[in-house]
């Protein structure tokens, strides 16, 4: 089938949830949409593996929260399939973010469903079709925060720096002169960083990672004490376990 017929045909949904008002829900919902068709129906995670054998689906609209087999444990084990459905969760609870995101699902999206919500992240769905699923980088290439009744989505690219606060990280998105914004996530830093390319960011401080394309210039301070300084103005101290790493990066 050519690209464009693949994107002009609808994806073949199966939405599960344990909750009966909840499907229902989402299947008004999907009845208004062109772009999706709902094949089929599941209330456990069983049922869901069985359905997605037998049918095939192209997309899932999963409920993270079910008794047995949860919707991250279903998302395991269709991620060892050879074609497995794209993922969209759906979900109470705004805490699994990063795990759904490491299985790389379309979207996340917070019940209440709102119905332009539930489309937008079709509309994601539909826009990776004809592409591969699965990202060529290792590397994590977007973040999903929460901020105030929603998830939103922050390409990696776009944040600036990254600050450790307690079990959270603080997420620099833009640059601060300009507005910038910062949000709150539920991930260590040490975590965070295992993902994130060394190429595009380096950590210089137990509590600090920057993006090496905003750090302007390093600064001896004197005492063995430097200093990354950044295009915005700032100055950051560097940690002695961390120097070695930044002054290589500056080839010293």
């Amino acid at each position: 089938m050519a690209e464009s017929e693949q994107t002009d045909t609808p994806l073949r949904t199966l939405i599960v949830d344990d909750e009966p008002l909840a499907v229902e829900r989402i299947q008004v919902i999907c009845a208004k949409l062109s772009k999706i068709n709902v094949i089929g129906t599941a209330s456990d995670g069983a049922a869901a593996l069985r359905l997605a054998e037998a049918l095939a689906p192209d997309l899932m609209l999963l409920d993270m929260t079910m008794p047995e087999l949860d919707g991250l444990g279903v998302a395991h084990q269709l991620a060892g399939q050879e074609n497995p459905p794209a993922i969209i969760f759906v979900t109470a609870h705004d805490g699994f973010a990063v795990e759904a995101f490491d299985l790389e699902a379309v979207d996340y999206v917070l019940k209440p469903v709102a119905a332009d919500r539930l489309e937008r992240a079709i509309e994601r769905a539909v826009s990776r079709r004809g592409s591969e699923r699965n990202s060529t980088s290792e590397w994590l290439e977007e973040l999903w925060v929460p901020h105030r009744s929603e998830l939103i989505r922050i390409a990696v690219n776009e944040v600036s720096r990254i600050d450790a606060e307690r079990d959270y990280v603080r997420l620099f998105v833009g640059d601060p002169a300009e507005g910038g914004r910062s949000y709150l996530l539920l991930q260590t830093i040490a975590g965070l960083e295992k993902k994130l390319d060394p190429s595009e960011f380096i950590r210089i401080h137990r509590s600090t990672i920057l993006r090496k394309d905003r750090i302007r210039g390093l600064r001896h301070d004197g005492l063995g004490v430097w200093s990354a300084e950044l295009d915005c103005g700032e100055a950051l101290r560097i940690g002695r376990t961390y120097l070695p790493k930044v002054k290589a990066m500056a080839g010293r």
